[in-house]
């Protein structure tokens, strides 16, 4: 299975023939966090942006990574 990986944080990459588009969902932390794009690069950056949000929110919010 192709993986994404950003500042320590994993992420799934999967297919959807049906909406020709890329999709996945970060693993190994509590909660659904998801991301796609219609490109490799698309997918890409909407992983990046999806983990940093995830950090930004848990440093606003006392949860500890």
């Amino acid at each position: 299975m192709k993986m994404l990986h950003y500042k320590d944080y994993y992420g799934t990459v999967n297919i959807s023939e049906e909406d020709n588009v890329l999709y996945g969902k970060v693993i190994g932390i509590k909660g659904l966090l998801s991301y796609e794009g219609e490109t490799v690069e698309e997918l890409k950056q909407d992983f990046h942006n999806v983990v940093d949000e995830y950090i930004a929110d848990c440093k606003q919010n006392n949860i500890k990574l």
